[in-house]
């Protein structure tokens, strides 16, 4: 029997995990991942305790779920569990150990646990202080921690924290403050490395100023910041020769709605629904990756987390890449067998719509759900494609497909069209009726051979759901 092809795609944990502010890291031959946990159909951010995946770094198809490694009630402030686990990361201290540092939602400090391994059961440890016991940013003038991001060097450990909304005065900017080797006592007080919208005038940063999920990398002798600007929907990049200062913008890395990506459609076309993003580059088996993450539910507390590869230049920029269903891959798809429908990377309808939320959501946008409830293993699928809406994906090596099958529910009568662009030809049209189970419908197809992308788009009346394609 031939071995079944395990590929990497988009999102790249199962369907029925959310877990963004992904912060990845490799240990040991293999990539951990760490992130807040939401909860499906859940009513705010992060009410989950942390979990953990982990994959080999050869197979980036291959996650194994690692279980909680951290309970809302190991913090001593939240033993009522009425606060939330906000994004964490965690770094090796000089004693090998693993730190594992974050913020809960309702105050300001920030919280550290550690473990001996990368993946085990972490334990309380501490709060990060000032060298007479205050905790950082509860001394007068300090503020508020957010967003732990965590570099360690020898004996010192930089801690990045901030959180800026657009016209906020009160914040100034991200955030780095110096520790010891005991992993909580301040060494060198906070001072501001990338500004606030409010304070960014003549600065490298007008335009995509620091909101929040401050993450930090060294690439040879150089520093990378990756940072959720003000627009929320991108990770953009500063770089400095020094960890604490001289940083400048460079660029964008991803956005998780493809805006300015020019290449296959207008710069200022977003192709899904963004939000805020959070995430960071990792070199996994000598190639780089950015890990972010993406809104289902038509809602912007059912986050998952997604990767794809970019390119370090010579120079050290980081060319800004799509966002794709493959990107864990290495490269494009098989292009025969069935696909769910979940892994869209695009999605759209006529009316456009930058960013994912609000109740109007729920009547007339496409969007990325499942049935259950929170922690049922049910695979995803699309709802609410109406008149228009459109699902697309890529990318897929295909080589002599004869046929395209849909799995289709709802309330339609209409034809969904194959495409290989989103604008492109109809290369089929499969006609669909109402039914209240999935339905498989089959079309004759020819698609041209070689790496294509792939949309389906509903025309007709009512609205569909789109469980899954199949290529033969």
């Amino acid at each position: 029997m031939e071995k079944k092809i395990k590929q990497g795609v988009n999102p790249y944990l199962p369907s029925w995990e959310y877990i963004p502010d992904a912060e990845p890291y490799v240990f040991n031959d293999r990539v951990y991942v760490y992130g807040s946990h939401d909860r499906f159909n859940g009513h705010v951010f992060c009410l989950g305790d942390y979990v953990c995946y982990s994959a080999p770094v050869d197979d980036l198809g291959d996650w194994r779920y690692e279980g909680v490694i951290y309970k809302k009630s190991d913090d001593p402030l939240n033993h009522a569990e009425n606060m939330c686990l906000y994004a964490p990361d965690v770094t090796i201290g000089p004693d090998g150990r693993y730190y594992l540092y974050y913020v809960l939602d309702k105050v300001p400090v920030v919280s550290v646990a550690v473990c001996d391994t990368p993946a085990g059961k972490y334990e309380f440890y501490g709060y990060v202080h000032y060298a007479d016991g205050t905790r950082l940013g509860e001394r007068e003038g300090d503020q508020p921690q957010f967003d732990p991001g965590l570099l360690t060097e020898g004996d010192k450990t930089y801690l990045y924290t901030g959180f800026c909304a657009k016209g906020d005065k009160s914040r100034k900017g991200a955030m780095a403050t110096v520790l010891g080797p005991d992993m909580l006592t301040i060494l060198e007080e906070p001072v501001f490395i990338s500004p606030s919208e409010p304070y960014s005038k003549g600065s490298s940063f007008e335009g995509h100023e620091f909101f929040e999920a401050p993450s930090m990398r060294k690439v040879g002798d150089t520093y990378y910041l990756i940072y959720s600007s003000i627009a929320m929907h991108e990770l953009c990049y500063a770089t400095s020769k020094h960890p604490t200062k001289d940083f400048e913008y460079k660029g964008v890395i991803v956005s998780n709605n493809d805006l300015h990506i020019d290449s296959y459609k207008p710069a200022d076309k977003p192709m899904y629904y963004g939000g805020n993003n959070h995430g960071s580059i990792v070199e996994i088996n000598g190639k780089w990756y950015i890990f972010y993450h993406r809104h289902t539910n038509g809602s912007s507390f059912c986050r998952q987390g997604c990767i794809e590869p970019i390119e370090i230049l010579a120079d050290g920029t980081i060319p800004q890449v799509e966002i794709t269903t493959s990107g864990p891959n290495g490269g494009p798809l098989v292009g025969k067998g069935e696909y769910p429908a979940y892994l869209a990377c695009h999605l759209f309808f006529k009316d456009e719509a930058v960013y994912t939320g609000g109740l109007w959501m729920d009547s007339q946008f496409p969007k990325i759900t499942q049935d259950g409830k929170d922690g049922d293993e049910e695979t995803g699928y699309i709802i609410n494609m109406q008149d228009s809406a459109t699902a697309g994906f890529k990318y897929f090596d295909c080589q002599d497909i004869k046929k395209v099958t849909i799995k289709v529910r709802g309330y339609c009568k209409g034809v969904f069209e194959v495409k290989t662009s989103w604008d492109g030809a109809a290369l089929a049209e499969i006609p669909v009726d109402f039914t209240n189970v999935w339905t498989d419908y089959t079309s004759d197809i020819a698609i041209p051979n070689g790496i294509q992308s792939l949309y389906f788009t509903y025309k007709g009346d009512g609205s569909a759901g789109l469980a899954s394609f199949t290529l033969e």
